[in-house]
């Protein structure tokens, strides 16, 4: 029981709500109240890359603090959202018919790669005054959050067909691609949020090492 786990996060689910159900299937295999811990939490649209810690292995949390990550990302253009992804309240941000063009977009995307300022989504947990932003950001309170220091080290276009645009993308540990993806289509003018998320590694770790979270329950049910 004491291992690192790798996990393949389903769309859905927040990460807590993972570290709940394996902490549940490895204490009924244990017949003892197993510790599990997760070293880095993805929003409940988001899908992939998890690591967690279970019993022992807790302790080894420092090791996992800090780490490149790496996602693949869906944003759509020409419309935001109250969030930066699926979950919040969609608006058409741009009136204008024409597209813009693969030039215009890849002129943007490459413009982030490099250290850049961040400012931190509402809806993050975040603290402010002891509270998490997004509790305070859900009552429709104003949140002022803190801007940081992160690096973009690559950004891939995957695919782009207006409005919709795939990227892979490596950044620095602390990244919201959240803000990332809104961020471009600021610089582009034409709004934009994520519409899918994935994390494919974290440091020397990659999604084709996880099990998928229903299987792994299966496995040690």
């Amino acid at each position: 029981m004491d291992e690192v786990l790798l996990i393949d996060k389903p769309f859905g689910i927040s990460s807590f709500g993972v570290v709940a159900r394996v902490r549940r299937v490895l204490s009924a295999k244990a017949g003892k109240k197993v510790k599990v811990g997760h070293t880095g939490t993805l929003d409940p649209f988001a899908t992939g890359l998890l690591i967690l810690l279970a019993g022992k292995a807790t302790k080894r949390s420092n090791e996992f603090l800090k780490l490149d990550k790496e996602y693949i990302a869906e944003i759509r253009l020409g419309e935001t959202s109250t969030t930066g992804d699926p979950e919040g309240e969609i608006t058409n941000s741009y009136s204008n018919d024409t597209p813009k063009t693969d030039g215009e977009v890849k002129k943007v995307v490459q413009s982030f790669i490099g250290e850049i300022e961040q400012k931190v989504p509402a809806f993050s947990a975040v603290k402010i005054n002891g509270r998490r932003a997004y509790e305070l950001a859900r009552k429709g309170m104003e949140v002022d959050t803190p801007t940081r220091k992160v690096h973009i080290y690559n950004i891939e276009i995957l695919e782009y067909k207006w409005p919709n645009l795939r990227i892979r993308t490596e950044v620095s540990s602390g990244t919201y691609i959240r803000a990332l993806g809104e961020d471009i289509g600021k610089k582009l003018g034409t709004g934009a949020y994520l519409t899918a998320l994935r994390r494919t590694k974290i440091d020397k770790y990659s999604i084709e090492q996880a099990t998928p979270l229903e299987d792994y329950l299966k496995i040690n049910s």
